[in-house]
C-alpha cells in the first residue's frame, strides 16, 4: 500500500506540473509578439524599361540626323537600344526615399573621330530624398537627379509620346540630370495627385516634383565635373488641379548660371571668352493637361546662353526661344491603350553641350500612334517631317530637311 500511495502522489504531481507548464505556455503564446522590423533592403523594389527602335523606314534622306536626339537617325544606323533602365528604389524610412537608376546601353565616345562602343552601364540618376516632416510635405532631394525645369524634360521616356525630347526645352539641361540638393514642397494631396498622372494610371504626367521647388546644381550637366566655382541656381512652380475628371497643372520655371565650355569641345581658332564661360539664363511656361481622353503639352522657353556665331566666327552670349505643343487622344478597349499623338516644335538658339556651341534652327512635326495591348509591352510607331539648319565652325551651313518613319517597342518590367 505504501509503495502504490507513493506511485499514486508522484502520478499526481507529474500530472499538475505538465498542467501548469501547459498554462504558462498558453499565457505566453497567446502574447502577441512584436513583428521584426523590416531591413532597409527589403522596403527596396526593382523595375525598369528597355527601348528598342528603327529609324530608317520611308528615309528621304540619310544626312538628316539629331545629335540631341536619337543619334541612330540617317546614314550607317540601324536597330538599337535607345535606352535600357534598371531602377532600385524604396522609402526605406518614413522620412528617407532611395532612388537609383541604371543605363545599361549608354554609348561611349572612345575616339577623335566620334565612334563609340555602346552597351556600357551608366549611373543616371543617383539621389535620396530627406523628408522634414512625417508626411514628407516639406523636403529635400540630394545627388544626381533631374533638374526641375520643362514638364517634357521631368517626364520619363518610358511615359512620354514623342520619340525624343524638344530641341527647346532639353537644350537648357541635356540629360536633363545634374548634381545638386532641391528644397520641394507640396500638401499631401497634392502628391497623391502628382503620383495618380504616372503612366500606372495611363496618364502622361511627370510625377512628383513638389509644387514649389528650389535649388542649386553644378550646371555641366550629369554625370560631368563642375568647372567653375559658381553653382547654377533653379525655381519651379506647378500646380495640378481637377476639374471634372481632368487633371491640369500650368507652371513656370526658371534656373541662372554661369556655364562652362569644354575646351577639348571648341575647334582651334574659334572666337571665345578668356575663360570658357558664359551666362547661361532661361524661363520657361507650360501646361499639361492629361489626355482623358483629350490631352495637351505645351511649353515655350526665353533666355540666353553660349551660341556660334559664323560671321564673327566666335561664340558669343545670345539670345534663344523655342515652343512646342503635343496634342493627344486616349482610347481604351478590351483593356488595350491606343493613343494618338501629332507634336509640333520650333527652336531657335544656341545648343550648349554640342560643337562651337552650334546655332540652331529648327521646325519639325511628328505624328504617331502608341499601342499598349499589354502592361508589359508598348509599341509606338511615328512619322516626322524635320527641317534642321546648324552652323559651327567646320560646317559653317548644315541644312538638311527630309522625313522618316520611327519604330519603337518598349518593354516594362
Amino acid at each position: 500500500m505504501l509503495n502504490l500511495s507513493k506511485i499514486l502522489i508522484i502520478i499526481l504531481c507529474s500530472t499538475m506540473s505538465l498542467v501548469a507548464s501547459s498554462q504558462v505556455t498558453t499565457t505566453t503564446s497567446s502574447v502577441a509578439t512584436k513583428p521584426e522590423e523590416k531591413k532597409w533592403y527589403d522596403k527596396m523594389r526593382f523595375s525598369g524599361y528597355a527601348q528598342f527602335r528603327y529609324n530608317r523606314l520611308l528615309e528621304s534622306n540619310p544626312d538628316l540626323k539629331c545629335e540631341q536626339c536619337d543619334r541612330s537617325w540617317g546614314e550607317n544606323n540601324s536597330f538599337a537600344f535607345r535606352r535600357a533602365r534598371l531602377i532600385y528604389q524604396g522609402q526605406v524610412h518614413q522620412r528617407v526615399f532611395a532612388y537609383i537608376q541604371f543605363d545599361y546601353a549608354s554609348a561611349i565616345r572612345v575616339r577623335a573621330d566620334k565612334s563609340e562602343n555602346l552597351h556600357y552601364l551608366q549611373v543616371r540618376d543617383a539621389y535620396f530624398d530627406l523628408g522634414l516632416d512625417d508626411k514628407n510635405e516639406y523636403r529635400i532631394r540630394i545627388g544626381q537627379s533631374k533638374v526641375p525645369y520643362g514638364f517634357e524634360n521631368m517626364q520619363s521616356s518610358s511615359n512620354r509620346l514623342p520619340f525624343d525630347r524638344s530641341d527647346a526645352l532639353n537644350s537648357a539641361v541635356p540629360n536633363e540630370r545634374d548634381f545638386g540638393a532641391f528644397f520641394m514642397w507640396a500638401p499631401e494631396k497634392i502628391r497623391k495627385l502628382q503620383r495618380d498622372t504616372l503612366a500606372a494610371n495611363g496618364n502622361k504626367g511627370m510625377g512628383d516634383y513638389g509644387v514649389f521647388t528650389i535649388g542649386v546644381y553644378n550646371g555641366q550637366t550629369a554625370n560631368k565635373p563642375e568647372l567653375n566655382n559658381q553653382l547654377h541656381a533653379v525655381a519651379k512652380l506647378s500646380y495640378p488641379f481637377k476639374i471634372a475628371n481632368q487633371i491640369i497643372e500650368p507652371g513656370v520655371m526658371a534656373y541662372s548660371g554661369r556655364f562652362v565650355l569644354s575646351p577639348d569641345n571648341i575647334t582651334s581658332g574659334v572666337g571665345i571668352t578668356n575663360d570658357y564661360e558664359y551666362d547661361d539664363q532661361r524661363l520657361a511656361f507650360g501646361m499639361m493637361i492629361q489626355p482623358k481622353p483629350l490631352g495637351i503639352l505645351a511649353e515655350y522657353t526665353i533666355g540666353k546662353g553660349p551660341e556660334y556665331n559664323s560671321s564673327l566666327d566666335s561664340i558669343m552670349t545670345q539670345n534663344l526661344r523655342g515652343e512646342f505643343v503635343t496634342i493627344s487622344y486616349r482610347k481604351t478597349f478590351n483593356e488595350q491603350v491606343i493613343q494618338p499623338y501629332l507634336r509640333i516644335q520650333n527652336y531657335d538658339g544656341g545648343k550648349k553641350m554640342e560643337k562651337d556651341a552650334r546655332s540652331y534652327t529648327v521646325k519639325e512635326w511628328e505624328a504617331g500612334i502608341e499601342w499598349i495591348p499589354v502592361r508589359n509591352f508598348e509599341l509606338t510607331v511615328a512619322y516626322l517631317q524635320s527641317s534642321r539648319q546648324y552652323s559651327d565652325r567646320a560646317t559653317p551651313q548644315y541644312d538638311e530637311s527630309g522625313h522618316l518613319l520611327r519604330v519603337q517597342m518598349q518593354f516594362n518590367y
